[in-house]
């Protein structure tokens, strides 16, 4: 009973996340284009026929489709299945290694920040003020939230509520160094400005520590990628490359194992502390 019961509790976060997930590839496409979230609703973006009921389900109505669109047969791309089981999947995650129910609602949300922001800055090199400031705000709030789910105290929510204001200042901050001391490095601009409003959106809901953890995995991320592209000819040295990505992958690793992954550090380069 206990092995089909959690089971079952895992389908249905899995299917929740799909569904955030298909909601997400709307978001990816219609914001950067200026587009409205709600109006039209979901079409064919060849010939603009609207979607029925069974071809909106996740990840079964593309299977079902075959891949193209029942009306004017033009290809989906399978990014669009594929945000979806990713997704699915990373609900999994926060579902595994959250310790409470408040951890696990904000992480969810965290991560759906993440994705979306990470793909419209690998299609558009841009990061939409819009989503990271949002996103920045319910950091802030999943910060009192934390705070308040253990138990209501004026001076827990208040200390939580700094160690997100205190991160997101931080994230702002050190990515526009980084930002100017890479842009005098290289001769040209380094980061755009987005890279740090995400920096800032990932402090408010990590805090500094673990934000300084996330950083630091994103910026060897971005050099072992960046570096490997640029010698295999991928890449060219002043060809610009979205940081997005790496800030998410690295904020979204940090959600699921930070602790795990600073322990490791602190034990093995500081084993005596």
């Amino acid at each position: 009973m206990d092995i089909l019961l959690t089971g079952l509790i895992n389908l249905i976060v899995f299917v929740l996340g799909a569904s955030i997930g298909s909601f997400l590839n709307v978001v990816i496409y219609r914001i950067p284009a200026g587009l409205s979230l709600l109006y039209p609703p979901s079409r064919c973006p060849h010939c603009l026929t609207r979607l029925g009921p069974f071809e909106n389900v996740p990840l079964s109505g593309w299977l079902w489709l075959r891949g193209r669109c029942k009306h004017c047969h033009a290809p989906i791309s399978m990014r669009y299945p594929l945000v979806e089981a990713a997704t699915g999947l990373l609900f999994l995650g926060v579902l595994w290694n959250a310790s409470t129910p408040v951890e696990m609602v904000g992480y969810w949300a965290l991560l759906s920040w993440l994705v979306a922001l990470a793909l419209i800055d690998l299609d558009t090199l841009t990061l939409p003020n819009g989503l990271t400031q949002s996103g920045l705000v319910v950091g802030l709030g999943f910060q009192i939230a934390q705070a308040w789910g253990q138990g209501w105290n004026s001076a827990a929510v208040s200390r939580s509520l700094m160690g997100g204001i205190v991160g997101a200042v931080l994230g702002l901050w050190l990515l526009d160094i980084i930002a100017l001391l890479g842009s005098l490095a290289l001769g040209q601009t380094a980061m755009g400005a987005g890279d740090s409003k995400l920096a800032a959106l990932m402090g408010a809901w990590l805090g500094w520590k673990y934000l300084l953890l996330a950083g630091f995995i994103a910026c060897a991320l971005g050099a072992f990628v960046g570096g490997g592209a640029i010698a295999l000819g991928w890449l060219d040295r002043r060809q610009p490359m979205p940081f997005g990505p790496f800030l998410a992958i690295a904020a979204g690793l940090t959600a699921l194992w930070g602790e795990t992954i600073l322990s490791a550090y602190l034990n093995l380069f500081f084993p005596v502390l």
